[in-house]
């Protein structure tokens, strides 16, 4: 298959706002859909109760927010905001149950009037343990029971052991191939364009895992095989996109300023686990080990103790970056909160950065645009060290 057939299935599915993927893959298969906010969702417990997990992830640029902007006040992120029309508007009327990570206050607050506007649907704030150890492990596995509970009334299907440890191959075999893409693309960022791999990501949020699967198989074999010219661009290492995603024009406008982003963090919760989950006797346990254990660091994920900002500099190191682009959504507390502490360690390991803000509708692509050119011809320049 070519890559344009693939990329261009991949943002037929971003443009659709009417999610008809969905509602056919539901009218197809008889069964139900559980929508989820980033960053993170137990996607796996979702699939072997027989449903379609779906990330929502706003309206991106291509929504005009009409009635959102009645629900929230205007100095917070725009996610949900965008995402409360979605709902309004009657866009998200297939969804027979929506998840609410611990992300940040304000999605605390979205899952609150998410029960007050959809009495009768299951809605579920997904409050995430901070303690890592024994009493964050039962906190979490009464969580997932609590879930699997409702997943089985609502689908009208066992979740079985057998059933999730199947869940679990698919959606190891689904993180190995993504982190293959990222691998390939760090190895030869000329071939993988970001913003293919950002709509390869964002597909993740829609397709049924198996789908999803054999595209970033098919896409791997036919960028492996094309032929496509190198660049003169500094390798940089984005972050801070863990929730709010920028629009696809700021994804292209990075890459067109010289930037060869051979690592990021957005649509986070495909890559949230490092490692694969185990199969075995006992897979609900297995499922909350795995959140616990071995996972990527993020702003909206506390960890305590020293160690702020060692996961981004070892993410430089390893893909051999020469810089650090911070890009937050306007208005998000975890991200902004976070950003002086990890600066702070970038200063010290004498690896440049820059930062910017922008919103999933932002209109300051050229400005943006100019600053990240002025970063990159700053190290052409200068150096990285």
């Amino acid at each position: 298959m070519k890559v344009e057939t693939i990329i261009k299935r991949c943002e037929d599915l971003y443009d659709d706002l009417d999610f008809n993927y969905v509602k056919d893959w539901k009218e197809k298969n008889k069964a139900g859909a559980i929508g989820f906010m980033p960053v993170y969702a137990p996607r796996e417990l979702i699939h072997a109760a027989g449903m379609l997990p779906v990330g929502i992830m706003g309206g991106g640029d291509n929504l005009e927010i009409i009635r959102g902007d009645a629900y929230f006040q205007s100095y917070i992120c725009r996610i949900p905001r965008s995402t409360i029309e979605l709902g309004v508007s009657g866009r998200l009327d297939f969804l027979d149950g929506m998840l609410f990570p611990a992300i940040c206050d304000v999605i605390r607050n979205l899952s609150g009037m998410w029960q007050i506007m959809f009495e009768g649907k299951y809605i579920k704030y997904l409050d995430m343990p901070q303690n890592f150890g024994a009493e964050g492990r039962r906190f979490y596995l009464t969580e997932l029971a609590g879930m699997a509970k409702a997943f089985e009334k609502i689908s009208g299907n066992k979740i079985t052991p057998e059933a999730l440890n199947h869940s679990f191959g698919l959606y190891n075999e689904n993180r190995h191939l993504i982190t293959e893409l990222y691998d390939l693309r760090s190895q030869m960022p000329h071939k993988v364009k970001t913003a293919e791999l950002f709509l390869l990501m964002r597909a993740s949020n829609i397709l049924e895992v198996g789908e999803h699967t054999k595209m970033l198989r098919d896409y791997i074999t036919a960028i492996s095989n094309s032929e496509r010219p190198e660049r003169d661009h500094v390798r940089v290492v984005v972050t801070g996109t863990f929730c709010e995603q920028p629009p696809l024009t700021l994804v292209k406008a990075l890459e067109n300023s010289g930037c060869f982003i051979v690592d990021d963090d957005w649509v986070l919760g495909n890559r949230y686990q490092l490692e694969p989950i185990a199969i075995g006797d006992k897979p609900i346990e297995a499922l909350a080990d795995a959140y616990l254990g071995e996972t990527v660091a993020t702003a909206s994920r506390y960890v305590p103790g020293p160690g702020k900002g060692d996961y981004l500099v070892r993410q430089v190191r390893e893909r051999k970056a020469e810089g650090v682009i911070f890009a937050a959504p306007s208005f998000c507390d975890p991200a902004l909160l976070d950003r002086p502490m990890i600066q702070e360690v970038l200063a010290r390991e004498n690896i440049p950065y820059t930062a910017f803000k922008y919103a999933e509708n932002t209109g300051q692509i050229q400005v943006i645009k100019e600053q990240t050119g002025t970063f990159a011809d700053s190290i052409k320049l200068w150096g990285s060290q």
